[in-house]
Parts: C-alpha cells; sequence; structure tokens
C-alpha cells in the first residue's frame, strides 16, 4: 500500500473527531413545571434540527448538534395537544403541527443564533422578545472564547403585562404577552414606514417595560447595542423558566 494510502487511513479518524468536535451542541432544558413543546427553524437550510419540534416534560433535556454555519431560532410552545400524526394546536408559539416547518406563531419568546462558519469566525446569539413573551428563557454559553455573555429572560412578563397587550387564553388565563406592534400595528411600535431606521425608531414605554424586566433582551427591532452576543467555539444551554 502506498505511503499516502496510510496516512489517508490514519487522518481519517483524525478528520472524523474533526468534524464531532465543530459541530456546536445545544442543550435545550425544561426548568418550568408543566410540559413545553420546543419549535426549531433553520433559517438558511442547513439542516431542521430535532425534527422542527417535540415534547420536553418538566426538568427534561435533549441535545441537537448544529453544523457550522447553522442559523435558526429555538422557542417554546405551551398548551398544546397533538394526535397521532402529530396534527393540532398550542396555546402559545403554535406552528400547526408538533414538527413545525415555520415559525412560532407570536406573541413568542426567542432564543436565535448564527453559528460560526469558514468566513465568520464567532458565534452571534440573542434572545428576542420583538415577537412578544411567552415564557422565560436564557442561554448559557459554555467552553468558548471572546465575551460570551449571558442572554436570556428570566422576569415572569405574563404577571406584570398590560392589560392591553395580554393574551387570553379559552378558560380566562392570561398565557402571553404581546409586542406593541402586534397590539397596535403602528409604525412607532413596528419601527416601519416612517420609523424604519435606528435613528426613527426609538424605545417606546411598551418596549421599555421588557427592557427593564430582562436588560439582557432584545425589546425592540434595534435594540442591537445591548442584546446582541458573540462567542468563539461554545456549546450553548438553552433554558426554559430559567431560575437565573
Amino acid at each position: 500500500m502506498a505511503v499516502w494510502q496510510n496516512m489517508a487511513l490514519l487522518l481519517l479518524p483524525l478528520l472524523t473527531l474533526g468534524s464531532i468536535v465543530s459541530a456546536t451542541v445545544f442543550t435545550i432544558q425544561n426548568s418550568c413545571s408543566f410540559t413545553v413543546w420546543p419549535g426549531t427553524l433553520s433559517g438558511n437550510g442547513a439542516g431542521i434540527l430535532g425534527g422542527g419540534g417535540f415534547a420536553l416534560f418538566p426538568g427534561a433535556t435533549i441535545q441537537l448538534s448544529a453544523p457550522a454555519g447553522w442559523s435558526g431560532r429555538f422557542w417554546a410552545r405551551t398548551g398544546c395537544n397533538f394526535d397521532d400524526s402529530g396534527h393540532g394546536k398550542c396555546s402559545t408559539g403554535d406552528c400547526g403541527a408538533l414538527k413545525c416547518i415555520g415559525g412560532g406563531e407570536p406573541p413568542v419568546s426567542l432564543a436565535e443564533f448564527t453559528i460560526a462558519s469558514g468566513t465568520v469566525d464567532k458565534d452571534f446569539y440573542d434572545v428576542s422578545l420583538v415577537d412578544g413573551y411567552n415564557v422565560g428563557i436564557g442561554v448559557h454559553p459554555s467552553g468558548g472564547s471572546g465575551d460570551c455573555q449571558y442572554a436570556g429572560c428570566v422576569a415572569d412578563l405574563i404577571g406584570s403585562c398590560p392589560k392591553e397587550l395580554q393574551v387570553i387564553d379559552s378558560a380566562g388565563a392570561v398565557v402571553a404577552c404581546k409586542s406593541a406592534c402586534a397590539a397596535f400595528n403602528r409604525p412607532e411600535f413596528c419601527c416601519t414606514g416612517d420609523h424604519s431606521t435606528p435613528g426613527t425608531c426609538s424605545p417606546t414605554e411598551y418596549s421599555k417595560m421588557f427592557k427593564n424586566a430582562c436588560p439582557s433582551a432584545y425589546s425592540y427591532a434595534y435594540d442591537d447595542a445591548s442584546s446582541t452576543c458573540t462567542c468563539a467555539g461554545s456549546n450553548y444551554l438553552i433554558t426554559f423558566c430559567p431560575t437565573n
């Protein structure tokens, strides 16, 4: 056997190991006192993690691996009922099926990621309340280098949600808190029209309420300075209903 063939065989396990190491591992944890149905959405066609959605019982965790360059989001659905074929609905975060092929219906708390690729050497991530709030969510990076900040929303915004933003279920319980954009559909709240730039779309009383409760989360569309996080070579723990 040629020397180069021997070297190729020796390198194969290392290349395989390298491909495993380079994958980003998301550990998704349910610290809520109730079952959540996490939804996943890929934003760049790099692969749908977890089949798009699954049930996660209280205290349970699941690990999902994302390839380099993956971009997408995670969110929790609550109050779901699905039949044996996976069809059904959820009280919050609904996507129309157990395995989502699109995003969750607002209001919903989001964890958003763009994983490093060959041309970008660090991950970008955030927790966003731009589409409203349904459960607390936290993102803890581990094993990475750089800023690697915590992002999240520990506060219970349902309990403090103004009446005009409340989403109430059939039993009369408040189950989510809308964004001001969804509630009023006005340019100053949605950062559209004459308010479509960072200079013309300022925080409002509603986005300030979200920001005061959850300082590291996006509260409106141009809340980049204090809400976009970066880290290199990290894995991530995503917790629903975090306590810290």
